[in-house]
């Protein structure tokens, strides 16, 4: 249905939707203002679209999942925040349970041919280059980069400010504010991603911190977390973030290759 918006004077004025000729959206799908489908998209009856949603050619957004004993009566969704971007032959998978969702956050940017499984969580202004595929029940944090024909396995969680490298395969959670490439390589910290969202300086620097403490010290990952966050060595929430990031989670850590960096230069 169509969006309004306040002009000078007062008066409400329509900001229609655009469904372009040949796009298929089905009865019951709910579309914010402004939002554009373009020519042969698809736009499901499951799906609930933000203000100004943009899906380009050839997406399927809200589709039933590939999963062999789904049942297609299943009353599920998927929701996607205000000004995402889905650009061609995207695919984007309803959540196998009733009731609940596959969704995605504001101003994520989805490439073509990337692909979004059932009951993923993708935060905000989200990046999924061309082929990304993340598989069923994965979460992705806020201000992430997954490069291009990277693959995530199920289950796993992509922290807040991680850049995964093009055609990295990770099968193990990736804490927040890391790089990570290859097979669940971590090869450093997302110094520049930081520094280009604003980090103060003492969040940057705590953060390095722990980061060593955590992945250049002996012992158990999850132990060695716990540790640092029980000795109120960090004050600062980014730093605390990342050590809580460890609590958590069905799988193990995707762990420094030898490429490393500690984290400690720049």
């Amino acid at each position: 249905m169509p969006g309004f918006a306040l002009a000078s004077g007062g008066l409400l004025f329509e900001i229609p939707e655009v469904i372009h000729p040949t796009a298929i959206v089905e009865p019951g799908a709910e579309l914010g203002a402004a939002c554009e489908i373009m020519a042969h998209a698809v736009v499901t009856k499951h799906c609930a679209l933000g203000a100004g949603v943009v899906v380009h050619p050839f997406a399927v957004v809200g589709g039933d999942p590939q999963y062999m004993q789904f049942d297609p009566a299943t009353v599920s969704r998927v929701r996607i925040g205000p000004g995402t971007v889905i650009r061609e032959h995207v695919t984007i998978n309803r959540s196998i349970h009733g009731g609940k969702a596959t969704v995605l956050g504001e101003k994520c940017f989805l490439m073509a041919a990337s692909h979004v499984a059932h009951d993923c969580e993708v935060g905000n202004q989200v990046v999924l280059a061309n082929g990304a595929l993340l598989a069923g029940h994965v979460s992705v944090g806020d201000h992430s980069f997954l490069g291009g024909g990277a693959a995530i396995h199920q289950f796993c969680r992509i922290g807040e400010s991680v850049m995964v490298a093009g055609h990295a395969s990770i099968t193990r959670d990736v804490p927040h504010y890391t790089l990570v490439a290859e097979r669940d390589d971590v090869i450093g910290f997302n110094l520049v991603g930081l520094k280009r969202r604003g980090f103060t300086r003492a969040a940057i620097a705590e953060l390095k911190s722990a980061f060593h403490d955590v992945y250049f010290s002996p012992g158990n990952i999850r132990q060695l977390a716990q540790q640092a966050l029980a000795a109120n060595r960090f004050t600062t929430p980014e730093a605390r973030g990342f050590l809580e990031f460890f609590a958590g989670g069905k799988r193990s850590f995707a762990r420094p290759g030898r490429a490393a960096s500690t984290g400690q230069d720049g």
